[in-house]
């Protein structure tokens, strides 16, 4: 899968399971932007990624993470997170998790 289509599924998902509408984000974004996004016609900024998730009321990096999950098709959350949390924790200590 595209990384629009999955960041697109993703929000879609998001949106529905909160029982959102597409007008709803109208104070951050056009009802035809949300549906281009949720189409993965376009890709947001991240100000916009920002802005949708204060909808949403979840942490952007939620949205992203579970957008990469769909991308790669994860076999879980647990691995998946694992996997963050040894590169974050590379990234504080100024290493590369390919040094490790």
């Amino acid at each position: 899968m595209e990384l629009k289509e999955a960041f697109g599924a993703t929000l879609r998902q998001a949106r529905v399971q909160q029982n959102l509408t597409q007008e709803d984000f109208s104070l951050v974004s056009s009802r035809t932007n949300v549906s281009l996004l949720e189409r993965g016609g376009t890709s947001p900024t991240l100000e916009k990624i920002e802005a949708l998730c204060t909808v949403l009321g979840i942490h952007p990096v939620t949205l992203v993470a579970a957008c990469y999950m769909q991308k790669e098709d994860s076999p879980g959350i647990e691995e998946f997170l694992g996997r963050i949390d040894l590169e974050l924790r590379y990234l504080a200590d100024g290493q590369s998790p390919k040094d490790g």
